[in-house]
């Protein structure tokens, strides 16, 4: 540890062992634990697999959903590496099925949600909320 981080411990009255105690309490799969997850991300999914390696086709759908819209780059969590995150996040939002999208912090729903409001234009209007401007604007309108 270097010095700065030992005048910061000494002065709040910390050891390194309560310190890093304090800094990881939260437990994988708690209400603390998703919110600090999901907070002040732009877009956040709770996925099976990864963006660049989806390990089901609900979460595939929802990867390219966004990259249909141009973001190409949001966190993630593969709840295949931890239960406690799995059910956590379940029960956090009351929605049984993974995945599960946020978008500026607040929960949007699961791949079909995604789909619905991809095809009605929501999607555009919530991205917009979280200061992501979608590709499809971009798009030039064809002709008829």
């Amino acid at each position: 540890m270097n010095l700065v981080g030992k005048k910061v411990l000494q002065r709040h009255g910390l050891t390194f062992c309560r310190f890093i105690a304090a800094r990881y309490s939260t437990q994988p799969g708690t209400k603390e634990h998703i919110e600090s997850l999901v907070k002040e991300k732009p877009v956040f999914v709770f996925m099976k697999g990864t963006p660049d390696q989806p390990r089901c086709g609900f979460s595939n759908a929802v990867v390219q959903i966004l990259k249909f819209h141009g973001v190409e780059k949001f966190d993630s969590y593969n709840v295949l590496e931890n239960e406690d995150v799995r059910q956590g996040v379940k029960d956090y939002t009351n929605w049984p099925t993974i995945p599960q999208v946020f978008i500026g912090g607040e929960f949007v729903g699961g791949c079909d949600i995604m789909l619905e409001m991809h095809k009605n234009g929501e999607l555009i209007e919530e991205l917009k909320k979280a200061g992501i401007r979608s590709a499809l604007l971009d798009e030039p309108q064809k002709q008829v």
